[in-house]
């Protein structure tokens, strides 16, 4: 992408970092933007223009009745993964919007979680070449154990600033 927008220009000067100190300085300023992944304990793992990768512990925040991850804590990851790697790219006047989500479970998550989100080069040129649309993103989400407890569609819209 030649024209970064304010989130890549914000991660440019924390690749210079050791990667123990990238991930969580990554953390950090993702959890100022959106305060409620840094309430819910969202670690960023890897961030770059085609991927994004987070984690989310089996934890006291968000753990649920029968001692595992939170239906909505698992869903909150995978919205965030997808919604980071479609805001990375994005372009500078252009706002992303979740156009629409849905998730099935369909095992018990063993311990904690990790999402990984993706775009394809197609993907990301179209928010370049158009000025609204939505692109559907895919996430991988899957638990301690390697498995995945759920699948997931989310779709992404994004719309010139304003309109």
């Amino acid at each position: 992408m030649s024209q970064l927008n304010f989130i890549a220009r914000s991660l440019a000067p924390l690749q210079a970092l050791p990667s123990f100190l990238r991930t969580r300085a990554q953390s950090v300023l993702f959890q100022r933007m959106v305060p409620f992944t840094g309430t819910a304990g969202v670690q960023f793992d890897e961030v770059s223009s085609d991927r994004v990768a987070l984690r989310l512990a089996n934890g006291g925040r968000v753990r649920n009745h029968i001692g595992g991850v939170h239906a909505a804590a698992a869903g909150l990851l995978a919205e965030t993964a997808t919604g980071f790697v479609v805001a990375v790219n994005l372009p500078e006047d252009k706002l992303p919007l979740l156009r629409s989500m849905k998730i099935d479970y369909t095992r018990r998550a063993r311990g904690g979680l990790r999402a990984v989100a993706t775009l394809t080069p197609e993907q990301r040129q179209s928010f370049l070449d158009q000025p609204k649309g939505d692109v559907t993103v895919a996430v991988t989400v899957t638990d301690e154990s390697g498995a995945s407890p759920m699948e997931c569609e989310f779709v992404w819209a994004w719309v010139t600033k304003g309109v």
